[in-house]
């Protein structure tokens, strides 16, 4: 599981999305999971950085999700009609269990 840091602003996305990327490729697993729920400050380079991180990982025939994102970031992942691109494997397990 990848982690993402406390601040992700426009200042740290470049690092950010090189250490997400090397993290990435290094994994074995077929899914990469993105745990972004340290984030505390962050602006709409989140988004593009984890985005970025997610064409690169279907690029490289894995799956992508995101758990925790903060409840502002989906609402801007939302505005921007972005939200069905980070799927988050604990709602999809909710929506499961709640049909079964």
């Amino acid at each position: 599981m990848l982690v993402l840091p406390a601040e992700l602003t426009h200042a740290q996305a470049e690092a950010c999305l090189r250490m997400l990327l090397q993290a990435a490729r290094a994994e074995a697993q077929p899914r990469i999971l993105v745990d972004a729920s340290a984030l505390l400050r962050f602006d709409s380079s989140a988004l593009a950085v984890l985005l970025e991180c997610r064409r690169e990982c279907l690029g490289d025939g894995k799956g992508f999700a995101v758990r925790g994102l903060p409840p502002r970031l989906r609402e801007l992942a939302g505005l921007y009609g972005v939200l069905g691109l980070l799927p988050d494997p604990a709602a999809s397990q909710e929506t499961v269990l709640a049909a079964a």
